[in-house]
């Protein structure tokens, strides 16, 4: 239940051009953007629900990587990675409703729909993965200047067992500390049990308070 003094914020505005650091404050006062569309909001709907929303973020000088984690990147230490500019190909368009599935409610229309149709307003990057010559997974993040924020994952439905939603994101925290980044920004989840709880689970981790300030998560059990 929200308390008497509770503020509702959900907040918008459109950029064509965004330096790396606008992009940092923009994130550290909880906004994301999909394209050139800018948004911060501190309520959403899930299932029947209104939640409060928590965006998240990894403060990398104190992270490590969990038993759990360490075990994701043995796994696929086989597969090829590669990392470029941002650039929607027609094998990517492909990939992602083939992903979309997985989804029952609230299934995106389009890769624009995160990606935006024109350039990218802030160095967006994409991460190739590939087993042999098949290309199994993307994922999308954005680079500031002193952080990265994971924008977007997708990859091949009857690829389980390899868990790379979570290696892409293992990845993209690598890229981050390789690059002497200080936050690597784990997007959106909700209070509460949700979709989004495997964002919870990384050392490390704070919570934007919506007052302008950070917060320690608890600690979760797929930490150790």
């Amino acid at each position: 239940m929200l308390d008497a003094n509770f503020s509702f914020i959900n907040e918008e505005f459109h950029a064509e051009s965004v330096l790396p650091r606008q992009l940092d404050l923009l994130l550290a006062d909880g906004w994301r953007h999909f394209g050139g569309h800018f948004f911060r909001y501190n309520l959403g709907f899930h299932d029947l629900d209104i939640r409060r929303v928590i965006p998240l973020r990894i403060r990398l000088v104190d992270f490590s990587f969990s038993k759990s984690q360490r075990r994701v990147l043995r796994k696929n230490a086989d597969l090829r990675i590669l990392i470029n500019q941002l650039a929607i190909e027609s094998g990517d368009v492909e990939l992602f409703h083939r992903h979309k599935q997985r989804f029952k409610g609230g299934v995106p229309n389009s890769i624009t729909d995160f990606l935006g149709v024109n350039a990218s307003p802030v160095d967006t990057k994409e991460m190739r993965v590939f087993e042999a010559e098949k290309l199994c997974s993307v994922s999308y993040f954005d680079v500031g200047e002193k952080t990265v924020s994971g924008v977007y994952a997708m990859f091949e439905p009857e690829i389980v067992s390899r868990s790379l939603g979570i290696f892409t994101m293992l990845k993209e925290i690598e890229f981050a500390i390789e690059n002497e980044k200080e936050f690597y920004y784990l997007g959106y989840s909700y209070e509460g049990n949700s979709f989004y709880d495997y964002k919870k689970r990384f050392r490390a981790t704070e919570m934007f308070d919506w007052e302008g300030g950070w917060l320690h998560f608890p600690k979760t059990e797929d930490e150790t």
